[in-house]
Order: C-alpha cells, then structure tokens, then sequence
C-alpha cells in the first residue's frame, strides 16, 4: 500500500539526515523534495500547498535546526501534519440501541460498493446484530444476483424486487420487510453510475429524503486519484455524507485520494477495503490517520493489526496453543496451526505492511513473493512424518532427502527451515503470555529470515549473534532476562542428561 509515495518520502528523509549539519537552507531543499512526491503520488495541490506551508513552518525553526538529530524532528513533524491533514476520524458505524438503523450506500459503477456492503454486513453482523441487504440497484439486473450471492455466502437476508422499478419502492418497503424478520440494521445497495450525474443525483435524493438513513457512505476507488476526491465532493454537495469507504487501497494506489480528501471535501474516510474477501472482517479495516501516516512513513499499523487478529484468530485454538507454549511445546502441527489463523487475516504481503519497517521488505528481497515461501514452507512440513512433525531432531541426512523429493525442493532447503524452526520455537516459547501480538512478531521475523536466506540465520536465539545490519526486534530487558533463565534451566538439563 502506498509503496511508491513510501519511496518517495524515504528518499526525501534520508537526502536530510545525509547533508551533515542541517541549515534553513538545505532544510528547505530537502523539503522540496517531500512536496514533490506529494505531488507525485497525486495528492491535491491544494492539500499539498497547505501541508507544506505548516511542514515548512516548524521544520525550518530554530528550535529544530539545533537539535541533535534534526531530521528525526522533520520526521515527526511530517507524521504529525499527516494525521492532521486526514484526520479526526469516527469509526463508529452508530448503531441504535433499539428499532432499526439505516445505511445507505452509494458510488459510482465499478468502485466495489456491492462488494463493500457485504463486508460491512459482515462487519455487523460479528457484532451480533441482524443486517439485511437491499437490492436498490435496479440498473443492472447483475448487481441484484451479486448481492443475493453475498447474502447467500454471509447468511445475511437480501431483499429484492425484480418487477419493481422505484428504487424508492424498493427501500421503503424493505423497512417494513425488515420489521417482519427482527433484523436491526438495513443496508441500502444504491445504483452506481460510470460518472456522476443529474439522474443518479436525483435518485439518491429521493431514497434519501423517503427512508431517512442514518449513515450514509460513499465508497470510492483509492486507485482513481483525484477523480475520487471530485466525485466524493459532487456526493457530499447533494447527500451530506457521514463518511467514505475507500476500497482498492490494497493495489496499486498512490495514496493521492486518501490523502486529500478530507482536507478537500470535509468527509472523513471512515474504512478501507483490501481485498476481495467478505467472509472477514479484516478486509474493511478501521481508517486512523494514525496508522495510515504511520504506514505511510514506513512504521507499520501494529494497532490495527491487532485489532484484525483478535477478531480473526480462533480464540480457542490460540488458548490451547498458548497452554502447550507455558509447558514449553511448539512443534511443526503448532506452526502450521499459526499460518492457518495468521493467514485469516489476508495475504502475508498485507501483513508485512502492518509491520514496523516491513514496507519495503519486498524491495529488499526482489520479486520473492512472502505467501509463495509460505506455501513452500507448508509443503516441506505436510511431506514430514508424524513423528518429524514433532520432533523435528529426528530429521537425518536422509530422511531431509525424502522429505526435499516429496515437496520438490531442495534437501538444504528442509536443513534450513529446520534450523530456522529450532531458532523461532526458541522465541515462541519466550512469547507465551504476549498473545496474537507476540505470534505476529515471531512470524515476521521467521519470513524476514527465510526470505533473506542462511545468512540471515545468526541473531535468532540460541544461533549466534546477528549479521551486521540485522533489523530483527530487540529485546526489552524482562524479555532478555526470560531467555536466560531458559537458558540456564536448558544448560541444567544438559548437564543432568550427561
């Protein structure tokens, strides 16, 4: 997400933190180059012109040029008017404690707002609330087969009237049928346009002003640039939005949009989809201008990562594993066990991204792609006996070999997995106790490693020390005093088995 804007200020920084002592006047040539790739990434000049001009104010003061490390300043003055530019946000959906709450949803043809309504029925519904859909796009007969497939999928009634050709019609009585069937929360499928105009205008007006909805949301394409911005505005101006659903920020978006709507149009964006799944909730995630200039600069979203993995993971399956953990187990079954519930969170490139300084781990790695090493990594244990399954010391030479031709790669290859197996067991063990937090960051340091190869091996507990440059998470001081006193109570078994 944003990997070209990333680049771009990245550069920008580090042209800064090079020039040695920093004047008002490199300072402002470094910042030019922050401008430019605003610009680039196609945020709004006016959006631009404004976020620099407070930028500008306080990097080049005083008070910043003499600090030690000044460009660390910039940074966090860059961050802070980020999060100023897109923010404050409200998330909550404002549900009703009582009667039925009404959304209605609305954009333009081809911005996934079918799609999104589905997620959000979703996202509803694990509240233990009762949505139901309606068919209000009465343009395309597909778009009413599309939302019956959601439903059908989600277990989320749809109600549609093929003979009727009010829209209006349509949502009105859908309230009654919604009273019928106890369902709490109604969610409107408004018809879309390939542009905005007069027709479609009236349209929503008229459901508008008929059902009263409660929320109403745009949702807009991340990957359209500005053109979503316009069209966000055009809405605003005849609707009055509650908020924006960006969808497609998972592609390849230039963050222009997300950027500079809100400054543009006022309406906050209140979600962002990724993907094309509906079946979790992760897929339409919480928009924070916190995370999303955190993520934007390279820091990662740890926040909203956590927040999707508590929601994702199986609570009951993560407890046993983290009892097996306190009585010191974690085998290959355990370690497909965590890829299964990690990978109900989307695809492990969306993950890194989630991440502190995992961004641009794809640049540093070339065209390694992190879900094929996971299901090369999935291969390598599924050809593993029971036994090598738990115990993965019983692997010899030759059993490395069976286990290499049956998932068709290379004997060193298991050598390696297994000793970065050996390292990560280590470190899961002195996780136990810190939750989907502590799996997570286990497992981005397991993929940072296999994908960089044996040379990143050194740095894992019990392995050696670290390469130079290594990048893996230090460890807080309690963290460190844990893994001796394994190490100790491991050296005391040792010396007892001699």
């Amino acid at each position: 997400m944003f990997d070209s804007l990333r680049e771009g200020l990245s550069s920008a920084l580090r042209s800064l933190s090079g020039r040695g002592k920093l004047t008002e006047s490199n300072m402002r040539e470094g910042l030019g180059m922050v401008e430019s790739a605003l610009l680039e990434a196609d945020v709004s000049y006016d959006a631009v012109k404004a976020f620099m001009a407070r930028v500008s104010e306080k990097a080049c003061g005083e008070a910043v040029l003499k600090q030690s490390d000044p460009t660390q300043q910039v940074v966090k003055i860059v961050y802070d008017e980020l999060v100023e530019l897109m923010g404050p946000v409200d998330n909550d959906l404002h549900l009703k404690g009582s009667g039925i709450t009404t959304i209605m949803m609305c954009g333009l043809q081809g911005s996934g707002k079918t799609t999104t309504t589905g997620k959000l029925g979703k996202r509803i519904q694990v509240r233990g609330r009762k949505p139901m859909f309606v068919a209000a796009d009465l343009q395309r007969p597909a778009a009413i087969k599309q939302l019956e497939t959601l439903g059908e999928q989600l277990n989320i009634p749809v109600f549609a009237d093929y003979e009727e050709k009010d829209p209006v019609k349509v949502c009105t009585r859908a309230l009654e049928v919604a009273k019928s069937k106890g369902c709490d929360v109604v969610i409107l499928d408004t018809a879309g346009r390939l542009h905005v105009d007069q027709e479609l205008m009236d349209q929503l007006i008229n459901i508008d002003k008929k059902c009263s909805p409660d929320q109403v949301y745009l949702v807009v394409d991340g990957m359209t640039g500005q053109d979503a911005v316009n069209s966000a505005k055009a809405f605003n101006e005849a609707l009055t939005l509650d908020g924006v659903i960006m969808t497609k920020l998972d592609g390849d978006s230039r963050a222009g949009a997300a950027i500079s709507l809100k400054h543009v149009t006022g309406v906050p964006i209140k979600f962002i989809g990724t993907g094309e799944q509906i079946g979790t909730t992760s897929s339409l995630e919480d928009f924070t201008p916190e995370g999303m200039a955190s993520r934007i600069l390279g820091g990662g979203d740890l926040q909203e990562l956590l927040r999707q993995a508590q929601n994702a993971f199986d609570q009951n399956v993560m407890e046993e594993q983290e009892a097996r953990l306190k009585k010191g187990i974690f085998t290959f079954n355990d370690f497909q066990t965590m890829m299964s519930q990690t990978r109900r969170l989307g695809s492990f490139s969306k993950i890194l991204g989630f991440l502190p300084g995992m961004g641009n781990l794809k640049n540093l790695l070339g065209n390694t792609d992190a879900d094929a090493e996971m299901n090369r990594i999935n291969g390598i244990i599924n050809s593993m006996t029971k036994l090598e399954r738990e115990d993965p010391k019983s692997i010899t030479p030759s059993r490395a070999r069976r286990i290499a031709a049956g998932s068709g790669v290379q004997p060193q290859q298991v050598t390696d997995l297994i000793k970065q197996f050996n390292g990560m067991a280590e470190m899961m063990k002195m996780m136990s106790g810190m939750g989907a937090g502590g799996r997570i960051g286990a497992m981005q340091e397991l993929m940072r490693r296999v994908q960089q190869g044996p040379a990143a091996m050194g740095g894992m507990p019990g392995m050696g020390p670290a390469p130079k440059g290594n990048t893996g998470k230090r460890l807080t001081p309690a963290e460190k005093a844990k893994m001796r006193k394994m190490r100790e109570k491991e050296m005391k078994k040792r010396n007892k088995n001699k």
